[in-house]
């Protein structure tokens, strides 16, 4: 008998059906400026399906609306692409950018809900999660689009990125804060290694590629793997429309990073980044999980440790380091910080490579060095841990943590709201069925009633 993938076991088992519940029942109190809704997305194949790879499981998204202290409902809906239906990526005319998996993240911009996955075009989604179809901005989005755009809290531009295995590698783009596509412009000199997220400081785009490069020998349906020969480097840019040609490629230490947590220009303008990295044997351990091989490690984020590089360009120098070593992923912040120099980081622990350490959710304070964890609880998985800020917030960790937990021994989940200042818990809205382990997800507030954000 064929052992179970591992990422169709656990915290991971997928969800069978779609379901709307109405009136969630909650523990202590909700605060009144959470009106809105939380959705989050994850990888969640149809029953009967299984991928050769996580990362190929169909997108499903979970939306849970709060308002006036209640938790109005919680719906979840697959997102109906081709690929829902088996159509394949590749076809005899290339690929099929529709033909996605629309797993990985779901944002509002301009209005729209889009679900993402970085090898394809977006799809927009309506209020009640139901699937519209694939999105090119008004046919000017003509690569696939970044799992992870970045959008400027002062001027409301949305930054992202296309990637390819082949030339063009690396295409950015800029929509305004109306949604329509403004700049789009190749950057010169990138490679076909794994570009998954990036940064955006106040005058910079900066995209870093680590040793993971594609690999057409892969037959897991993800041809990308471990190269030695993939110099790992990062990239900084100017912003503006004349920023991509004046690209400059700086080498660091071998790694790969999926996720960044933020990235600024200090005092003396050095770029300032950091993010969660794995070596040559943690990506090896998490791509066994992934692809359900032989010989995975416990978890497959188990030897990720938050790294910091300071990009001195004046110099041309990177220095780099591991600022921690507790295993996390899914880093978050205060999005109002978003390209500007943070205090606070927010992430999910992992137990590490012999199971120890937990779940959790990690609160880093860069200025004392200080690290604060939420536990979790035995069996009890959270998810990425999303800011809103608190009425009349002050200062930067005035807000709340929203996340959704996986709990095994009560085959069931929570939306934990948690106290972004002190981690302590203030309220539980229970779901009405378990949510599978997923990924990224956005916080979408109702509209003020004069057409502010609330």
């Amino acid at each position: 008998m064929t052992a179970a993938k591992p990422y169709l076991t656990g915290h991971f088992t997928p969800v069978a059906d779609e379901v709307v519940a109405t009136e969630l029942t909650v523990e202590g109190t909700l605060p009144p400026e959470l009106t809105g809704r939380l959705l989050r997305n994850g990888h969640n194949p149809k029953p009967g399906v299984t991928p050769t790879h996580w990362f190929k499981g169909s997108g499903m998204v979970h939306g849970i609306r709060l308002g006036g202290g209640r938790a109005e409902w919680y719906r979840n809906r697959w997102v109906r692409t081709p690929a829902l239906d088996g159509a394949p990526y590749m076809t005899e005319h290339g690929p099929d950018l529709t033909a996605s998996a629309a797993g990985t993240h779901v944002i509002e911009h301009a209005g729209r809900l889009l679900a993402l996955c970085e090898a394809n075009l977006p799809f927009e989604l309506t209020e009640e999660l139901e699937t519209v179809g694939a999105y090119d901005f008004a046919g000017k989005l003509r690569t696939a689009m970044t799992a992870h755009p970045k959008e400027d809290p002062l001027t409301g531009e949305l930054h992202f990125f296309g990637s390819s295995p082949v030339p063009p590698f690396l295409t950015y783009h800029v929509a305004d804060a109306k949604g329509g596509i403004v700049h789009t412009a190749e950057v010169p000199g990138a490679s076909a290694a794994l570009k998954h997220d990036f940064a955006l400081t106040r005058h910079h785009v900066v995209f870093v590629e680590g040793n993971v490069s594609f690999d057409p020998n892969d037959r897991s349906g993800i041809p990308y793997g471990w190269s030695d020969q993939q110099p790992a480097r990062i990239g900084v840019l100017p912003r503006g429309p004349h920023g991509a040609p004046q690209v400059r490629w700086f080498t660091i230490e071998p790694g790969n990073m999926l996720h960044v947590s933020n990235a600024y220009e200090d005092g003396r303008g050095r770029i300032v980044l950091e993010g969660p990295t794995v070596d040559r044997e943690g990506f090896r351990l998490s791509w066994n999980w992934w692809i359900g091989a032989p010989g995975r490690g416990s978890e497959p984020v188990s030897r990720s440790y938050t790294r910091r590089w300071v990009i001195d360009a004046t110099a041309g120098t990177v220095d780099e380091q591991i600022i921690d070593d507790l295993p996390v992923e899914f880093p978050t912040l205060n999005e109002a910080y978003l390209g500007a120099e943070n205090r606070y980081q927010y992430a999910v622990s992992f137990p590490d490579e012999q199971g120890f350490g937990g779940y959790g959710i990690v609160k880093y304070d860069r200025t004392t060095g200080a690290r604060r964890i939420h536990r979790a609880g035995d069996a009890r998985m959270p998810s990425e841990a999303v800011f809103v800020p608190a009425a009349g917030a002050t200062r930067e960790d005035d807000g709340y943590l929203l996340t959704v937990v996986s709990d095994l021994k009560q085959d069931a989940s929570q939306l934990l709201v948690i106290d972004a200042s002190g981690l302590d818990r203030v309220a539980t809205v229970h779901l009405p069925h378990r949510v599978a382990a997923g990924l990224h997800g956005s916080w979408i507030p109702d509209p003020a009633p004069d057409g502010a954000a609330a």
